[in-house]
Parts: structure tokens; C-alpha cells; sequence
């Protein structure tokens, strides 16, 4: 488990640099608010800044939303310090990026209080709230941590399952040369049978 904290580190400060970078680049390189066009209306990038949560949900509410990441970031430190992120990696690539993009839009709300938006994907009728890379890192996390959560290894068979027993099943097959004579149909006809003498 601890070969792999230098990997997750390393995906964390990428994650983070990424998103800096490209919000820096975003406040100096887009006009606020007027959309550019990258992949006809498809994918566009159009700067703004949001006082909400990811994806502009509760803009201009008021409300602390910085507690939301504070309480992610010291949850999932946390898990990893005690070891409670288990060994599946997937789940903690999961919460490494969960703790990247929270840690990113961190930033952005004690700097100034809004985070700075500028993806924007849909298509002409319809437009998904615009976003930026942490928001992308949490939301991959999230849908990574539901998939290793629903993963359930198959049960294991049961000891002796299988293994056809006497009659019904249940009962143990009776070792051969116990002494036991067997007469039934296939055994020996008194007097010898057809082939033996008459009386």
C-alpha cells in the first residue's frame, strides 16, 4: 500500500497543477462570458466565475461552500493516514482525484471567493453547466469510487459442495470391502439359475 502513496502524490499534484494552470490561463487568455467556439457548439470555452458549488449549482446563495471541500480534504487525508482506503486500487485513484478537484476549487474560494469556470460541452438545444478541471476530477472520482464500491467478489462454494453423496445425496458413500453383502437384483439366484440344476 505504501508503494503506491508516491504515485497517488504525483497524480494529485498534476491534477491540481492542471487545473490552476488552465484557470489562470482562462481569466487572461477568454473574454468573460462570450463563448469560443472549439468544436462547432459541441465543446466551447466560455470564462466565468461561480459563488456555487460544481457546475454553478447555488450561485449567489451566500452560503460557505468552501466548508464542502474542507470536509472532503480532511476526510480523505484522513482515510489515508489510518489506512481506511483499503487496497483496491481504483478506489484510491477514486478519492485522490475526489481530493485533487476539492483541493483545486479550494483554492479559488479563499482567494476570492468564486471558482473560475470556462468548459462548457453540449450540443445546439442543450448545454451542460459550465465547468473546469477539478470539477472533471471529482466527478471522474465519484463514478471510479461507485464502481469499485459495487464490485462484490463472487461467494466462495461451499466445503463438499458438489460432491454427489449416497442415495439422496446426503448420506456419505459407504467404503467398498466393509464386509456387507449387497443381494438385490443383480445378485446371485438361488440354486444357480437357469444354468444350475433342477430340483
Amino acid at each position: 500500500m505504501r508503494r503506491s502513496l508516491p504515485l497517488l502524490a504525483a497524480l494529485a499534484v498534476v491534477v491540481i497543477a492542471l487545473d490552476r494552470w488552465t484557470k489562470h490561463w482562462a481569466g487572461t487568455a477568454l473574454p468573460f462570458g462570450r463563448p469560443i467556439q472549439v468544436v462547432g457548439d459541441y465543446l466551447r470555452l466560455t470564462y466565468t466565475r461561480n459563488s456555487g458549488v460544481a457546475f454553478g449549482i447555488g450561485r449567489g446563495t451566500g452560503f460557505p461552500y468552501y466548508l464542502f471541500s474542507l470536509i472532503a480534504i480532511v476526510a480523505i487525508v484522513w482515510m489515508f493516514m489510518r489506512g481506511r482506503t483499503g487496497h483496491d486500487p481504483v478506489r484510491r485513484t477514486a478519492l485522490t482525484l475526489i481530493l485533487s478537484g476539492a483541493v483545486g476549487n479550494l483554492v479559488d474560494r479563499v482567494a476570492s471567493g468564486e471558482v473560475v469556470d470556462f468548459i462548457e460541452v453540449g450540443i445546439p438545444q442543450w448545454h451542460w453547466p459550465i465547468f473546469n478541471v477539478a470539477d472533471s476530477a471529482v466527478t471522474v472520482g465519484v463514478l471510479l469510487f461507485a464502481l469499485a464500491w459495487s464490485r462484490r467478489s463472487e461467494p466462495a462454494a461451499a466445503p463438499g459442495a458438489g460432491t454427489p453423496g449416497a442415495a439422496g445425496g446426503d448420506e456419505p458413500a459407504r467404503p467398498e470391502g466393509s464386509g456387507r453383502v449387497r443381494r438385490g437384483a443383480a445378485g446371485p439366484i438361488p440354486g444357480g439359475g437357469a444354468a444350475g440344476p433342477l430340483p
